[in-house]
């Protein structure tokens, strides 16, 4: 099978005129990603080449396991170039915005579970820790969210003047914090408890309230504003 050329295949059994034929939800993971890659290698069609990418990750298989290689990674393979490394990327990125503007129209104010929803496909597999703000306006509409900063791998570290700059050109009157623990412990480390003090502290003196500051740890979250860790929510 991993010799036999596409163009040497059943026509019923080409990726592309399989989807025609039955629709593209009869096609297999290996057979979408192939209608991307459109070409394999010299001892490989492009099905089998999809197939070992799928099953390129040590940990992650299948379509998840995309989201865990880098550009690099995928460059090691025979018949992957930086064109195709892109492209693979790209399938793995356009998944994952379709997810969050999915789940975009639901995200509320002082709703933490719909937030860390939100989100989690943005960090699920980032290997350093990012610290995002998001702007809300009086009726508790998202205005705008934003990375303000990436750190090591378990420390990142965010500037209240950079938040409440960004608050006030938006037009918000309150943010929210959210930032991911690559380890998977969503519990707040010492320096996320006086990080989040010193920004909710600076939001109290130009009028702009921190609503709240959500960890993702893995499929947990811990909200500051639920365990009562903030003085105005």
């Amino acid at each position: 099978m991993a010799h036999l050329r596409i163009s040497d295949m059943a026509e019923q059994s080409k990726p592309c005129e399989k989807a025609i034929l039955y629709g593209i939800g009869s096609l297999s993971d290996a057979e979408l990603l192939a209608v991307i890659l459109r070409s394999g290698n010299r001892d490989a069609n492009v099905i089998h080449l999809a197939e070992q990418i799928l099953n390129m990750h040590p940990v992650h298989k299948g379509l998840t396991g995309i989201s865990f290689l880098s550009e690099e990674e995928l460059m090691q393979l025979p018949g992957v170039g930086r064109v195709k490394a892109v492209q693979i990327r790209a399938v793995s990125e356009l998944s994952r915005r379709i997810a969050r503007e999915n789940t975009r129209c639901g995200v509320r104010m002082f709703d933490p579970d719909s937030i860390a929803d939100y989100f989690r496909e943005e960090v699920r597999y980032l290997q350093k820790e990012r610290v995002y703000a998001l702007f809300f306006n009086h009726a508790g509409i998202l205005l705008k969210d934003l990375m303000i900063s990436e750190g090591t791998v378990d420390r990142s570290l965010a500037s209240p003047r950079e938040i409440y700059l960004e608050a006030l050109k938006t037009g918000a009157t309150g943010v929210v914090l959210l930032h991911n623990h690559p380890s998977g412990d969503c519990e707040p480390s010492t320096t996320d408890l006086e990080i989040t003090d010193q920004i909710e502290r600076a939001g109290r003196i130009i009028g702009i309230r921190l609503l709240d500051h959500i960890i993702i740890g893995g499929s947990s979250h811990f909200s500051f504003a639920e365990r009562g860790l903030l003085h105005e929510v």
